[in-house]
């Protein structure tokens, strides 16, 4: 016999009342978007993994940047995509201050003073080597890779950032980051660490976006094991310690676990990465018609925002945004 004094169904029977009783709200203020920067002018180019993101130069970027303001988005992170003339061991080019980044970086915060103007910090999009870090004998480098990280925050800082996000995975790079910053002065800088950052088959079409996977190996000895739960927790612990003010899981929607694990266990934002892989799953799915696209991508958004994430890195943020703006 069932409990005829509890009936559920009745908090669903209309959209009104549905809408009254939802316990998790998705809205275009959770969203970052990745942005992907090249040399020229004038162009830009799809990514072919990636149905619908493109690689923009800085022009057609800031035209790219007013659209998805004009949909309510705030926050953006730019990534260099840099020809391999530009590369060198010690990813010298990511922290010249006349080169392609960190000019575009100037003049997007020049032009949108308002924005949260996020950037990624680690070695990769400038290395020869196509690591994190500098490579020496086939070994990443921890407490070396650490001063050519500072040096790239530093320029960041300089050029109007708001928000950095070391994506390395070295160890103790938040505390060095943080220390170089406030002994410059930008103390208002942020940071928002790429703390759970896993070893994952998720990243393939970004790599392709930047040209930067690795020219050999993998990067298993830097960034974490799927396999593993408590070790996120060290790294919170740690990146707390060293001055994070936002702790970050990558990628997101294989990892749900852990973004509830750290919003449990830690008072600061909790961010996540719905990265490039589970973006592409996705689009591919729908279209082959498999999947309603849409419906999919909102049902993923708000499983990232249910499982505890404050704030999501995703390349859907503009179509979400318009779906959304479109609901009020």
């Amino acid at each position: 016999m069932y409990n005829r004094m509890r009936r559920p169904r009745r908090n669903r029977k209309s959209a009104a009342i549905r809408a009254m009783v939802e316990e998790t709200t998705l809205s275009v203020n959770d969203f970052i978007f990745p942005l992907f920067l090249i040399e020229g002018t004038a162009l830009k180019e799809e990514v072919p993994s990636m149905p619908g993101i493109y690689r923009y130069t800085l022009d057609l970027m800031l035209e790219e940047i007013q659209e998805c303001m004009d949909l309510g988005i705030k926050g953006f992170c730019v990534f260099p995509s840099l020809d391999e003339d530009k590369k060198d061991k010690y990813a010298t080019e990511g922290y010249n201050k006349n080169g392609l980044y960190i000019q575009a970086l100037k003049k997007i915060k020049s032009k949108f003073p308002n924005i949260a103007l996020m950037t990624d910090i680690a070695m990769d999009p400038y290395s020869s080597d196509g690591h994190d870090g500098i490579v020496e004998n086939g070994e990443i480098l921890n407490d070396e890779t650490l001063e050519v990280l500072g040096k790239m925050a530093l320029v960041q800082a300089e050029a109007g950032a708001d928000i950095l996000g070391p994506s390395d995975m070295m160890d103790g790079r938040v505390g060095y980051i943080r220390n170089v910053l406030d002994e410059a002065g930008y103390t208002k800088v942020s940071i928002m660490s790429y703390t759970a950052k896993y070893a994952s088959a998720f990243y393939g079409p970004f790599r392709d976006a930047l040209d930067s996977a690795p020219k050999f190996g993998d990067k298993k000895t830097y960034q974490m094991n799927p396999a593993n739960v408590s070790e996120a927790l060290i790294e919170a612990d740690l990146d707390i310690q060293e001055g994070a003010d936002m702790l970050m899981v990558k990628p997101a929607l294989a990892y749900l676990d852990i973004i509830k694990l750290l919003k449990d266990n830690y008072d600061v934002p909790i961010t996540a990465y719905n990265v490039s892989g589970e973006y592409a799953m996705l689009k591919a799915a729908a279209e082959k018609g498999w999947l309603d696209g849409e419906k999919v991508m909102i049902e993923s958004l708000l499983s990232i925002k249910r499982a505890g994430a404050d704030i999501i890195l995703t390349y859907f943020a503009k179509e979400a945004a318009r779906i959304l703006k479109n609901k009020i």
